[in-house]
């Protein structure tokens, strides 16, 4: 069976998957580890066009709805709009607090319709963006038993299905929603379920298709692309990555994500000042810990250490936000606070109970490096094993495995995990970059200090 769209094709995806090993968001929204992510999935595309006309702003949206509401408290439909359209506009400001405003919005629609397919994705996805991925799922779930033939749950079960290690499952899932709708958000899942499988030829053609589809608004092709320009730069192409948030910034001036993303690309060119003026721009706009955690390091590597401390308690000060409006942040809080050294006795536990609710590869791998930082080797690698299962060509993880494996005095299996690691992308981590090339050449070199 062959997946059609206009007069291209693609092999059924589960025979495809059959030549690979057995898939990675997160984003959630975070996600590719150097805090961007590939893994944050285009949620949106359904919940704006369930919620208003395509060419209309997310934040006039809310106004209009907000105005009927006024007019008509009691209107199922226009809650759940409204629901939906909060959680849009979250992710477009990174704002949690209307977390609350959407959960209240579809809780109030549900009351009054409790079979309503748009209210009860919406609580799904809800619930995804909150990192509570096992209430995600079970939301997922009772949408689709009320509509089957509707793709938007299938979207919310897998993403859930992935976060919490089940990816036959997701991959599953996925067949089935491409099956019924081949369209952006089912293309875009497929090219990162791909990407985790190590088969970037195959998640560069289905996020080409993505980008190339368009979507119900302009926020969300700016997301598609930027994640395009994620996969160039993941894979060390600069250059390929510059033009996508270039493109990007060009059809969306301003764009958060693009912007930050061409920090990045600046940073690794060694134009730190450029770097810092993107971050700084993308962060005072949309306050996004990712954002706000590469600023500091980019500050800390160019020994402005005053500024990189005001960004970390920055950073506190909106974590605790996220937390307060019902987000799960342990494992990101542990991942940051393992990277600086940070009560790394109260980090590991919190890395252990982040991978019991989540035990994804990702997961996996904070937990490893975690492991690592309290010196815990032999445990650290059991888990790195684990984050590396899919084959998924992630140069942080090879790099934290690598690691891992010259502390324990395995300097054949540490040259390989650090010379693929860089291989892939040389740029993959301004604080841990140099430091690979360093132990790689050391080890080369025959010495070993570990």
């Amino acid at each position: 069976m062959q997946i059609a769209r206009h007069t291209k094709t693609i092999p059924r995806f589960t025979i495809l998957l059959a030549t690979m090993m057995i898939w990675m968001v997160a984003i959630s929204w975070w996600l590719a580890r150097d805090r961007f992510s590939t893994s944050t999935h285009p949620a949106a595309d359904y919940l704006f066009t369930a919620a208003g006309r395509v060419g209309t702003s997310t934040k006039e949206l809310v106004e209009q709805l907000q105005s009927r509401l006024r007019s008509s408290p009691d209107d199922w439909r226009i809650n759940s709009q409204l629901g939906l359209a909060y959680l849009q506009l979250a992710r477009e400001i990174a704002d949690p607090t209307y977390y609350q405003k959407a959960e209240a919005a579809l809780e109030k629609a549900l009351d009054y319709e409790p079979e309503d397919y748009a209210s009860v994705s919406g609580m799904g996805a809800l619930a995804l963006a909150r990192h509570q991925f096992r209430v995600g799922l079970e939301w997922g779930e009772r949408a689709r038993q009320i509509n089957p033939e509707r793709t938007y749950a299938y979207g919310v079960i897998a993403d859930a299905q992935i976060e919490l290690g089940l990816y036959e499952e997701a991959i599953q899932t996925l067949q089935l929603m491409v099956d019924l709708r081949p369209d952006m958000s089912s293309y875009a899942r497929i090219s990162y379920i791909r990407e985790l499988h190590g088969d970037m030829e195959g998640a560069f053609e289905m996020m080409r298709w993505a980008a190339d589809g368009g979507a119900p608004n302009l926020e969300n092709s700016a997301w598609i692309r930027t994640q395009l320009g994620n996969l160039y730069f993941n894979g060390g192409d600069l250059k390929q990555a510059e033009q996508e948030y270039v493109k990007t910034l060009n059809g969306y001036p301003g764009y958060v994500y693009a912007l930050a993303g061409l920090g990045r690309v600046r940073t690794a060119q060694g134009k730190s000042d450029e770097a810092i003026q993107l971050l700084k721009k993308a962060s005072e706009v949309t306050p996004l810990p990712e954002f706000i955690i590469t600023l500091a390091d980019i500050y800390e590597m160019n020994s402005q250490h005053e500024a990189a401390q005001q960004q970390y308690e920055l950073l506190q000060v909106i974590q605790k936000l996220y937390q307060a409006n019902g987000v799960d942040m342990d494992l990101e809080i542990a991942l940051f606070n393992a990277d600086h050294g940070i009560d790394l006795e109260k980090t590991l536990a919190e890395a252990r109970q982040a991978y019991t609710r989540r035990p994804g590869i990702y997961a996996a791998d904070v937990l490893a490096w975690t492991l690592y930082n309290a010196g815990d080797y032999r445990e650290a690698r059991r888990y790195s094993q684990i984050a590396l299962r899919l084959g998924t060509k992630d140069a942080l993880k090879l790099f934290h495995a690598g690691m891992i494996a010259y502390r324990l005095g395995d300097n054949i299996l540490a040259r390989e995990f650090l010379r693929e690691a860089l291989a892939i992308n040389p740029y993959f981590s301004m604080r841990y970059s140099p430091e690979a090339q360093r132990i790689l050449s050391m080890l080369r070199d025959g010495s070993s200090q570990n």
